[in-house]
């Protein structure tokens, strides 16, 4: 600023110099043109230059300052949009998911393909719908539930974290059986290192980038291996495909199949992993939502990825063993006995490897959406974040171990899951069209809109026959 005006005076005073001499000129005819001293001539080429080199050379740092920082802003967001992604991807399929698809290929066969291609479609419907308003309006999801209406968005984080601490309950148990399946170790023993791997997570000096490289690492893993397993059991691609644009198995069988794979999919905390972390690296707003397309549909694609390779590689498995009509996979685990059955020990061990990665990415994700949808409501527990989170997880963590078996606890987040997605998903859809939460100039999609109201009734009849499972575990 000062170099600025030093140079805006000497130009002006230049001027006046050059405006004196001509008056002089016009004033005396025949007067030759007065000459300034060699002197104050180089004197003053030699302030000049010096301003010119000075004004260039701050200029240059300038640029190359900006330059730096908008290379470090563009890694930065680009590292935030691929975490997210892996973030929602990683969180729906965790260990669950292993268990829900090798029970339905086992018992639909090439059927669960036209199950998962649904499932796919449901949402992907629901997350860009979600990642849309939550992003655009940079609010997380309790605080649009509260401008919706008032006091919703303490009910929303209720069932969320509620919801959440059960499922991270089941997480670490499965990380549990992954190291028992990988190592041998002692599932008693590796609940705790489940839980410890995960705290060390976010005990790290940056935790949102040790947990985005964590979800990328793991997720990259577990698509590698799966494909291994698939190169070993040679699946039935062809039939796979038929099945999947027109499924033999009878609609009764399959109806129940897609809205089990919805809920554990989109359901509870899984639906906001991918939009909250965004929001917490600052890429919200109407004119990143390119950025934050591209990043929702590289977490769809992901999952999709994880999810054909694991049904082709069990149904590998399953169509081998049903022509001798002597085998059926072991209904306590049967992800792990197809794989054991596929490949041998070897395969068990690869096995014990994806689940072990599918937990450790679902108790991270768990925890760090869980409780984000508390921070909001909490000063101290925004200041406090990453304590929460180590508690979070060291609760799960002690609650698996003194339960062992969390059935009934599983069959309670089964119908809190059901209850969630409607509300949450019912929510965003009246938020995309108030202007007072959207902005004024936010046009939501139409096609969008519509079908966002299709997945809202679907998954409202899940969370209606989840409330038979309440009253079972009341009962």
């Amino acid at each position: 600023m000062q170099i600025n005006m030093l140079f805006s005076e000497f130009i002006v005073t230049l001027i006046a110099v050059r405006l004196k001499l001509l008056l002089q000129i016009l004033q005396t005819p025949g007067l030759d043109v007065p000459k300034e001293s060699k002197t104050y001539a180089q004197k003053r080429t030699k302030k000049f230059v010096l301003l010119l080199i000075i004004m260039y050379n701050d200029t240059d740092i300038n640029f190359m300052k900006e330059s730096s920082m908008n290379k470090n802003n563009q890694k930065k967001n680009a590292g935030a949009l691929i975490g997210a992604a892996f973030l929602m991807a990683t969180s729906a399929i965790g260990p669950g998911f292993l268990t829900q698809t090798g029970k339905f290929t086992d018992s639909l066969h090439g059927s669960f393909g036209f199950v998962i291609l649904i499932s796919i479609v449901l949402a992907a419907i629901v997350q860009l719908n979600v990642w849309r308003v939550l992003c655009v309006s940079g609010m997380r999801g309790q605080d649009v539930a509260n401008k919706v209406l008032p006091g919703l968005g303490y009910l929303v984080a209720f069932l969320v974290v509620a919801g959440g601490l059960v499922f991270n309950i089941g997480n670490v148990g499965g990380g549990a059986l992954g190291f028992n399946a990988l190592l041998g170790i002692p599932t008693t023993v590796g609940y705790f290192l489940a839980g410890a791997i995960a705290v060390v997570v976010f005990l790290s000096k940056n935790a949102l980038k040790a947990m985005d490289t964590l979800t990328k690492v793991l997720g990259g893993l577990m698509i590698a291996v799966i494909f291994v397993v698939i190169l070993i059991v040679r699946p039935p691609v062809g039939y796979a495909l038929k099945e999947t644009v027109a499924p033999s198995a009878p609609m009764s069988d399959i109806f129940p199949a897609i809205l089990t794979l919805l809920g554990g999919t989109v359901g509870g905390y899984i639906t906001f992993a991918g939009a909250h972390r965004l929001i917490d690296a600052g890429i919200t707003k109407k004119e990143n939502l390119g950025e934050i397309k591209k990043s929702s549909v590289m977490g769809l694609g992901i999952a999709t990825i994880v999810r054909v390779l694991l049904f082709l590689a069990i149904l590998g498995v399953v169509v081998a063993t049903a022509t001798s009509g002597a085998h059926t996979l072991d209904p306590s685990n049967p992800a792990a006995d197809a794989f054991k059955i596929g490949a041998g020990q070897i395969g068990y061990r690869f096995f014990g490897l994806v689940l072990l990665c599918a937990a450790i990415t679902s108790i991270v994700g768990c925890a760090y959406t869980s409780v984000s949808f508390l921070k909001t409501f909490s000063k101290f527990i925004e200041k406090n974040e990453k304590w929460f989170i180590v508690g979070f997880i060291i609760l799960s963590t002690i609650v698996m171990a003194l339960i062992g078996q969390p059935a009934t606890l599983l069959v309670l987040a089964g119908a809190l899951n059901g209850l969630i997605l409607p509300i949450t998903l019912g929510v965003c859809l009246i938020a995309s069209k108030k202007k007072t939460i959207m902005g004024e100039d936010y046009h939501h999609p139409t096609w969008l809109l519509i079908l966002g109201i299709v997945v809202v009734v679907i998954s409202a009849y899940l969370g209606i026959t989840s409330l038979g499972n309440l009253a079972t575990l009341f009962a």
